[in-house]
């Protein structure tokens, strides 16, 4: 039986893989799937630099602006989706090309999750109680605690996931990052090439600055004005991203202008430093740099074609 094949272009943020995607989607006919963990909520498109309406109408993409900011969306529910996709253009004939640099979305998609207990909504709601009660950082340095390689994956300010980490451990009395090693991520439903853009430090930074100041000048702060005047409350922990929590510091008097930008950009280049150290030990990913688009596209052709001849073989 065949495998199915997907490519997943990915990298640190800002190094240009939106374009590129839309570039070679086109050539090839492929639909795109955004592994975005912030793309999936409607409303935010400036601080989650979504594909524009015009880009989104000249190439398919899914899984954007699938839930609304004060809902859950996770790794599990990601890779759902996503197969469901895969397996509908697979059907139709259908090239798909993985857009993003979340991975632990691309890691549930091309790997597999363990099954971990189900959710479980009032200790949710007690940890998030606990956190708004006794302080920011509390849950961080509580999972620091029970399981710190989780710990030290996960942003201080991602309190969905810490949240989830510790709801696994507070269920089942064992961290996640050994149910994690327990299962291996050993599942390999694709046939995947995993190409990752990569600039220069240097150069990444200066994209990074040159990227914060244009999503303001393109309306970010406005974009937070209205999603909070729809009634969406503030303290919602998607607000608390990379983008939205220094503009949302900005509008409520905490932060000036200056202060704001600059830690909207030093947050983003932390981001792309962790990007980078997640990918760099995910096996079998191929280093570009965004300007070798004649190399990039050699090595799609030739992964796409074997899968072809393959199926010519096998009679499908």
């Amino acid at each position: 039986m065949d495998t199915p094949q997907i490519v997943i272009l990915t990298g640190p943020t800002a190094t240009g893989k939106t374009a590129l995607a839309l570039e070679f989607s086109t050539r090839h006919g492929a639909e795109i799937i955004s592994a975005d963990s912030r793309q999936v909520y409607r409303y935010l498109d400036i601080g989650t630099a979504k594909p524009t309406p015009e880009q989104r109408a000249a190439v398919p993409h899914h899984l954007i602006d699938v839930v609304n900011p004060d809902e859950q969306f996770d790794g599990a529910r990601f890779r759902t989706h996503a197969i469901q996709v895969i397996q509908h253009a697979r059907q139709r004939g259908t090239r798909i090309l993985v857009v993003g640099g979340t991975g632990l979305y691309l890691r549930a998609l091309t790997r597999g999750l363990f099954h971990g207990p189900p959710a479980d909504p009032p200790l949710r709601a007690q940890l998030q109680e606990q956190e708004r009660t006794e302080g920011k950082g509390v849950l961080h340095r509580w999972l620091s605690n029970v399981d710190p390689p989780t710990a030290l994956r996960l942003h201080p300010h991602d309190l969905v996931r810490q949240i989830r980490a510790l709801e696994v451990f507070l269920l089942t009395g064992v961290p996640m990052s050994r149910w994690q090693q327990e299962h291996g991520f050993r599942e390999r439903p694709f046939s995947t090439m995993t190409i990752s853009l990569v600039y220069e430090r240097d150069t990444l930074h200066r994209r990074i600055e040159a990227r914060c100041q244009q999503m303001i000048r393109d309306g970010l702060l406005e974009e937070l004005r209205q999603v909070w005047a729809i009634g969406y409350d503030p303290a919602l922990p998607v607000f608390q991203t990379i983008g939205y929590a220094q503009m949302g510091a900005l509008l409520q008097g905490r932060l000036g202008y200056e202060d704001a930008l600059t830690q909207m950009a030093t947050e983003t280049k932390r981001l792309a430093k962790r990007q980078l150290t997640w990918l760099r030990a995910e096996p079998d990913v191929q280093w570009f740099s965004p300007r070798q688009e004649r190399e990039i596209a050699t090595a799609l052709e030739t992964f796409w074609n074997e899968g072809h001849r393959a199926n010519d073989v096998l009679g499908i």
